[in-house]
């Protein structure tokens, strides 16, 4: 589970696109008209899921992007040390360590369920603490 294709027209605010190799959220998408010489293009603003970083892209609207396959799952939380908790996949029973933000380790305790978002091989709690 990584990535599908879709042209850059079938993109809208609020979805999901590969940027740099990494899964963004796409903030904003404004489209120019076509020129005398060329195809009408797309100017992608989008950020990090795992990062934060602000990543911008243009592009003709017919050419293909990347689309992250994201999986959201619930968790539960074994113990929690340092700015890292040892998590228990609800479904799999596989065990796990993830990073905690400030706001997701206040807003976290052991024993709790909660849910994660997992794109392209990176994990991340989804909708906890300062997130979102």
């Amino acid at each position: 589970m990584s990535t599908e294709q879709a042209e850059v027209r079938q993109l809208k605010v609020g979805r999901y696109v590969v940027i740099d190799e990494e899964p963004c959220k796409i903030l904003d998408i404004t489209t120019s008209k076509p020129g005398k010489h060329g195809a009408a293009k797309a100017r992608i603003e989008a950020v990090g899921m795992f990062d934060g970083v602000k990543r911008s892209m243009v592009s003709p609207v017919t050419e293909k992007c990347k689309i992250p396959m994201i999986d959201k799952r619930k968790v539960q939380i074994i113990n929690m040390h340092g700015d890292h908790a040892n998590v228990m996949d609800m479904e799999t029973y596989e065990q796990y360590e993830l990073p905690m933000s400030a706001g997701e380790k206040a807003a976290l305790s052991a024993g709790a369920e909660v849910m994660i978002m997992e794109a392209m091989g990176k994990k991340k709690f989804y909708n906890v603490g300062d997130d979102e």
